[in-house]
C-alpha cells in the first residue's frame, strides 16, 4: 500500500482528498495545525479508518514537519496547506506571508535533507497552487508560461511559493510537479467563500452581498475533479513540471448568485428570492478575471472534468441543505461579517 503524506488535510480541498485517495487504497498521512476553518473528525467519515492517520503540526515548527517526514518515509507528498482567504489576506498579510511562504519552504527543505542524508529514499511531490497567481486576465487566458502579476497579499504568497517549488527543482533537483487551479467549490467549504456565502445567507433569508458590479468573473471547478486531476497526477508523476487545471466554466459573480438562488427556490418550494442579492463595496485589488488554458495537463495526462457546474451545483448546494449541523458549527467561528476593507 503505497503512502501519501498530505499537509493541510483537513482543509476543504484537503478533506474530500483524503476521502478519496482512501477509496483509491493509499495510507493517508494527513499533517495539519487545524485552523479556524479545518473540519473536525466527527464531521469525516474516514478518522478511524485504519489506513489514516492525522498528525496535528504546524508547518511552521521545521522540526516537527521534518521528523514526520522521516518516519513515515511517504512515497507521494501533497502540499495543500495554506491560508486561502483574499479578505482575510487583506486583513492580515503578514499572516499569509508566514504561513504560505515560509511553511512552504520548511516542507521542500526538509525533504532535501531527508533525501541527501538518504533518509528516504524516493519521493514523489504535488504543490498545489492557484489560478489568482496569473493576476487579472481581462482577455484571452494564462497559460503555463504566463507572467505571475498577483495582485491581493494571498495571490502573492502562492506565487511566492510556486517560486520556491519552482527553485528547489532547478536547485536541488527535487521531484516536485506544480499544479495551478482554478476556484473549487463542493462540501465542506468554509463560509467565508463566495459560493457557501450565498446558499447559507439565503438559507437564512439575509442580504447575499456581491462585491462591486458583480461582473467579476471566476472559472469554476468541482472538488471531486481536483481531487481526480491530483489523482491523475500522481499516477503519470512529471517531475519539474508544470500545469493549469481548470473546467473552461466562466460565469460572473452576480450570474452565479442569481442561478444559486434560482435553485435554492426550487428546491425549497419557495419564491426566488434574488432581492436578496445586494451589491456592496468592492474587494482592494479586486481582480476582474481569472481564465486558464487547461490545454497542456487535458493533452498529457487524457484528463477531462466529469462534474457539469448546473449538476455540481445542485449538489453542493443539497449537501449545505442537508448538513446543519456543519453550517451551526462554522458560525461558531464566523457569522458572515466583512473582512479585509
Amino acid at each position: 500500500m503505497k503512502k501519501i503524506f498530505i499537509t493541510g488535510g483537513s482543509g476543504f480541498i484537503g478533506t474530500n482528498l483524503v476521502n478519496f485517495l482512501l477509496k483509491k487504497n493509499f495510507y493517508v498521512i494527513n499533517f495539519d495545525k487545524l485552523s479556524y476553518c479545518s473540519i473536525p473528525k466527527k464531521f469525516t467519515s474516514y478518522s478511524q479508518n485504519k489506513n489514516y492517520n492525522f498528525i496535528k503540526g504546524d508547518l511552521n515548527n521545521k522540526k516537527k514537519i521534518f521528523l514526520a517526514l522521516k518516519k513515515y518515509k511517504p512515497e507521494y507528498i501533497i502540499n495543500l496547506a495554506a491560508e486561502s482567504h483574499v479578505d482575510r489576506s487583506i486583513e492580515d498579510p503578514e499572516k499569509f506571508i508566514k504561513n504560505n511562504i515560509i511553511s512552504t519552504l520548511n516542507v521542500f527543505n526538509s525533504i532535501r535533507i531527508l533525501l541527501k542524508k538518504k533518509l528516504i529514499k524516493k519521493i514523489k511531490i504535488l504543490h498545489v497552487s492557484t489560478d489568482e497567481v496569473y493576476g487579472s486576465y481581462i482577455k484571452g487566458l494564462a497559460n503555463e508560461n504566463s507572467c505571475y502579476k498577483p495582485n491581493s497579499p494571498y495571490s502573492a504568497s502562492k506565487a511566492a511559493a510556486d517560486h520556491i517549488a519552482r527553485s528547489f527543482v532547478e536547485t536541488f533537483k527535487l521531484p516536485i510537479t506544480i499544479l495551478n487551479f482554478c476556484n473549487n467549490y463542493g462540501p465542506y467549504q468554509f463560509p467565508e467563500k463566495f459560493i457557501p456565502t450565498i446558499i447559507i445567507k439565503y438559507l437564512n433569508h439575509k442580504k447575499i452581498p456581491i462585491y462591486g458590479s458583480g461582473l467579476n468573473s471566476r472559472e469554476w471547478i468541482h472538488v471531486n475533479d481536483t481531487c481526480n486531476a491530483i489523482f491523475f497526477a500522481l499516477k503519470k508523476f512529471s517531475p519539474g513540471k508544470k500545469y493549469n487545471i481548470g473546467s473552461n466554466v466562466r460565469c460572473n459573480n452576480l450570474f452565479i448568485s442569481q442561478k444559486i438562488c434560482k435553485l435554492l427556490a426550487r428546491i425549497l418550494n419557495k419564491k426566488n428570492s434574488r432581492k436578496l442579492i445586494k451589491k456592496i463595496q468592492d474587494r482592494p485589488g479586486h481582480d476582474v478575471r481569472y481564465a486558464l488554458n487547461s490545454a497542456l495537463f487535458r493533452k498529457e495526462y487524457n484528463w477531462r472534468p466529469k462534474i457539469n457546474f448546473s449538476r455540481g451545483l445542485l449538489g453542493t448546494i443539497f449537501w449545505y441543505v442537508e448538513n446543519k449541523n456543519w453550517i451551526n458549527f462554522t458560525m461558531k467561528k464566523y457569522q458572515g461579517q466583512r473582512l479585509g476593507i
